[in-house]
């Protein structure tokens, strides 16, 4: 979480490789489509099975349910151990991830500064999983620190925007 924060912090998402492994993988072991056939994944062309752009965006998306499943797992290990919130929250944040990422990108675009404060919020709960076996820090002082980062990122966003917007 701590590498995930300060990797947030310092690189821009544009210089990310827009193709993860998986994709390219499926790439190099079906040939594939230049373009979308309908709602079919595969198509037979000349006798040959292809798959189409379709198959790539479904293999996309569902590595990226799968990656963010489980990295979500040591987030909520360093909120609590109980393995029925873990289990629940995990189901949880799979059913509401894609909907949750397209109403947080839109905010992203709104609140510039937004971005440091979830990369602050990720540095935060690693570094309280760290400290777990030494000092345990109170849910309720943990959950008003989260707020308040993300809160500041927001009126920080929203106050330098309105000064940028007068010069």
């Amino acid at each position: 979480l701590i590498y995930s924060g300060i990797k947030m912090l310092f690189f821009d998402d544009d210089d990310a490789n827009p193709e993860n492994a998986v994709v390219r993988a499926v790439r190099r072991w079906i040939p594939v489509t230049s373009e979308f056939q309908g709602t079919r994944f595969f198509v037979t062309i000349d006798g040959k099975r292809h798959a189409t752009p379709l198959l790539i965006v479904l293999v996309a998306l569902e590595t990226t349910d799968v990656l963010f499943a489980t990295d979500s797992i040591p987030a909520i290990l360093g909120v609590t151990t109980d393995a029925f919130i873990v289990y629940t929250s995990n189901i949880m944040a799979i059913l509401g991830l894609r909907a949750l990422y397209f109403a947080l990108a839109s905010l992203m675009d709104y609140f510039e500064y937004l971005r440091y404060g979830l990369a602050a919020v990720l540095v935060f709960i690693g570094g309280k999983m760290l400290l777990d076996g030494y000092y345990e820090i109170p849910t309720p002082i943990a959950l008003a620190v989260l707020g308040g980062l993300l809160l500041i990122s927001m009126l920080a966003s929203v106050f330098f925007k309105g000064r940028r917007e007068e010069t």
